[in-house]
Order: C-alpha cells, then sequence, then structure tokens
C-alpha cells in the first residue's frame, strides 16, 4: 500500500465530500500517521470509510466523521481543547496540532494506555491524558475553548453538572415528550415509491416515524448546522 497515496485519497474521496472542507485541518489528518492507531488485526482497514474497533464496545470514528467534527471546530491555534474519549488517541493526536492544548479524558485504562504510548511515539507534547470517568474530573471553569464528546454520558445530571462549569457550551436542549408532540398535528412526511427499496418495505411506518421526529426537532431548535451519530445507512439517507 502506498501509505501517502492512500491518505490523500481519504481526503478527496471521504472527508471532503462529506463536507470537510478545512484545508488546515484536511492537513493535519494527512499528516498524522492514522495507522499508528489501528489494531493490529485491523491493519488493511486503515482508510477505509468505517468505524474500527478498538475493543467490544469501543470504536475509532470513521474518516469522514473525523473531517467534518474538525470543519466545524474551525480551530485557528490558540484553543484549548476537552476531549472526552480518547479512544485510539488518533483524533486527539490531530486536535494537538491544530490548537494549543488538549485534554483528553477515557475511562478504558487500556486504551488510555495505548493512546498514549502511540501519542508519545510521535513526540506530541501539548496533551494531557487522564484515565477517569468524565463526571470524577474536576474542570476549572472557563478552561475550556472547544468540547468533542466522543463517547457516551451514562449519567446525563451528574454530566450536566459538570458541562455547566464548563466554557465552549452554551447550553444543552433535552426536550420532553410533551416538548416534541406538542399537537395533534400527524406527520406529513411520506417515504416515496422509489424509497420502498430500503427496508421500509419491510418495516411499515418506522422511517415515517423517524422523519417525523427529526421534522419536528428542526422546527423546535431550527439550527444552522446539525450533526448526530448515525445509527444506520438507511435512516442516514432518509433524513439527508
Amino acid at each position: 500500500m502506498d501509505i501517502k497515496e492512500a491518505r490523500k485519497n481519504v481526503i478527496e474521496q471521504q472527508i471532503r465530500p462529506w463536507g470537510g472542507l478545512n484545508v488546515r485541518a484536511n492537513q493535519a489528518l494527512s499528516d498524522t500517521p492514522r495507522e499508528n492507531f489501528v489494531p493490529e488485526e485491523y491493519q488493511k482497514l486503515v482508510f477505509a470509510d468505517i468505524e474500527i474497533p478498538l475493543n467490544e464496545s469501543d470504536k475509532m470514528f470513521s474518516p469522514k466523521i473525523e473531517g467534518r467534527i474538525l470543519d466545524s471546530l474551525n480551530l485557528q491555534g490558540n484553543e484549548d481543547i476537552l476531549e472526552v474519549g480518547t479512544g485510539s488517541g488518533y483524533l486527539t493526536s490531530v486536535l494537538a496540532k491544530l490548537s494549543n492544548s488538549v485534554t483528553s479524558i477515557e475511562i478504558e485504562h487500556d486504551l488510555h494506555v495505548k493512546a498514549k504510548e502511540n501519542i508519545d511515539k510521535l513526540k506530541i507534547i501539548n496533551t494531557n491524558l487522564i484515565n477517569d470517568t468524565f463526571n470524577s474530573s474536576n474542570f476549572k471553569e472557563g478552561q475550556f475553548d472547544s468540547i468533542i464528546i466522543g463517547s457516551a454520558l451514562p449519567n446525563i445530571k451528574d454530566d450536566l453538572k459538570i458541562l455547566r462549569k464548563i466554557k465552549g457550551i452554551d447550553f444543552v436542549y433535552i426536550p420532553k415528550f410533551k416538548d416534541i408532540y406538542n399537537s395533534k398535528k400527524k406527520s406529513i412526511i411520506t417515504i416515496k415509491k422509489k424509497d420502498k427499496i430500503l427496508c421500509a418495505k419491510f418495516r411499515k411506518g418506522h422511517f415515517e416515524g423517524v422523519l417525523d421526529v427529526m421534522d419536528r426537532l428542526t422546527n423546535l431548535i431550527k439550527p444552522n448546522k446539525i450533526f448526530m451519530g448515525k445509527k444506520d445507512y438507511q435512516q442516514l439517507f432518509l433524513v439527508k
């Protein structure tokens, strides 16, 4: 495999088509050896458009998602970053190249150790890696300019208390059932006949329900941009 050519292809074929257009961020992605952070058994899939497993429950972001995150952040080089979920350490390394400092928390000890080892090999010195849970960490108010949450937050009430103390999050909106369904309005979204090739053909009403919730939510908050975890390709296709 021609590593340099493979890195270039990732940018041109995966990241840019998905909206990762930040030239500086894409250069940092290309300059950081992704192959150093991928488990040995998945080395043939280093640049594939998939979420590579790190253990039984944790995965790396796919390249296109990393590109979108960095494009959204638009880092200028003077920011202090908080990353929740170090994972492999690859995105941590890229963030370190684009910012002043990165504090990254990882609950899994094995992942923390491996990530630190890989980051140290690249002689990156502006990262602070912490092996702890998010809600056990003690952050000073106003310490961070941007926050990336790359893992689940299991106890939302405790986590929200911490998030309130951190600069970089203006507000968190957690709608209740009545906020979404505050009227008797019925969904006007239907799946077109050509879309019946998807499994909607066998799951009557399922995708209409998903699109109805998305329609109601986006009309409530009216976002300029929205980033969602990808549950499956079919829902992503229909939402887009």
